[in-house]
């Protein structure tokens, strides 16, 4: 596909070191999104009635599973929850805390494993060391994307040899189970659920509530990670996805063509998902093409390289909203 810049290169060198000088001279630290682009009320809300945010659906996939795509009023919901979370996180501020402007978030990766094979789900710890690695340099902007306020820790790796929870079935009662089970830490520690996953899915995240749930975390296929066996989607960018929308993320084809879309000024507007790497697409009249190469669409994971600086924003707003301590 051939669109990320050097990436290759780049992953075999490591994670780059980076400033958030673009960040910072673009976003500003805790200023909550244009909510009213969402028509969301006022006022305090209950919390969110759906926390699970749409899985990453591979080429010809969407057949065998349509993810839980957000419908415009719990869209509306979630805008209005962020909102209220800001105001109320806002309202216990003291000098001694102040919004964070950076962020290392640790990781604890539960391998969920049939046996002790490769096939049963049993893969080597390198191939999670590289998935770290892609997320750092995805977030940092070493790919040719914004630089983020976030940088990744592995702090555990917890193999779990246990057939009732393999394969990961997105939204099963087996699912809740495995999570209520091993989810470690506080809201601001990433639990990654590696695993065989539902057919047709390559993995789904929750996004942030104001109260933590057992169920907080990422779900991503285990040979969707660098070195696996998942053709096209085998670079660790379904992680990187998926903890865009663990960090707040929508789609950027999230509301269509609509004014609001994905929430997020600077994405340009998609009518639908991208697959493969359509280069020139363009589904909607709105200035710009389609955003293919960004980490929120669809597509291959050759083909995505960046997130933006409005996308960058977000996430740390959402983070000072709901995550940070």
């Amino acid at each position: 596909m051939g669109l990320r810049p050097n990436l290759l290169t780049r992953r075999a060198a490591g994670v780059a070191s980076t400033t958030l000088a673009l960040l910072l001279s673009t976003a500003a630290v805790g200023v909550a999104p244009a909510a009213a682009a969402f028509s969301a009320p006022g006022g305090t809300c209950a919390e969110p009635a759906d926390a699970h945010a749409d899985a990453r659906v591979k080429a010809g996939g969407a057949a065998k599973h349509e993810p839980n795509e957000l419908t415009a009023a719990q869209i509306k919901e979630r805008e209005a929850d962020l909102a209220a979370a800001l105001r109320e996180r806002a309202s216990r501020r003291t000098g001694a805390v102040a919004p964070l402007a950076t962020v290392t978030i640790p990781v604890v990766v539960h391998v969920i494993q049939e046996n002790s094979t490769r096939a049963g789900g049993n893969i080597p710890d390198s191939m999670i060391q590289n998935q770290i690695a892609v997320l750092n340099q995805a977030y940092s902007g070493a790919t040719g994307g914004a630089v983020t306020a976030f940088a990744f820790q592995l702090s555990k790796i917890n193999r779990v040899v246990n057939p009732s929870w393999y394969p990961i079935l997105e939204g099963s009662s087996a699912e809740r189970s495995m999570k209520s089970s091993l989810r470690e830490g506080g809201k601001n520690t990433l639990n990654l659920y590696l695993g065989d996953v539902t057919p047709g899915l390559l993995g789904w995240a929750t996004f942030p509530q104001q109260r933590l749930s057992s169920t907080d975390g990422v779900v991503v296929l285990n040979e969707s990670l660098p070195g696996g066996t998942e053709p096209n989607y085998n670079q660790g960018d379904t992680g990187t996805h998926e903890v865009g929308h663990w960090l707040n993320l929508y789609h950027t084809f999230q509301g269509g063509c609509s004014a609001s879309g994905d929430g997020v000024a600077d994405t340009p507007a998609e009518a639908s998902p991208a697959y493969e790497c359509p280069t020139g697409r363009n589904t909607c009249s709105a200035a710009g093409l389609d955003p293919i190469t960004n980490f929120m669409d669809y597509t291959y994971d050759s083909c995505m390289y960046q997130f933006t600086p409005g996308q960058a924003s977000r996430m740390l707003t959402a983070w000072n909203a709901y995550r940070a301590a």
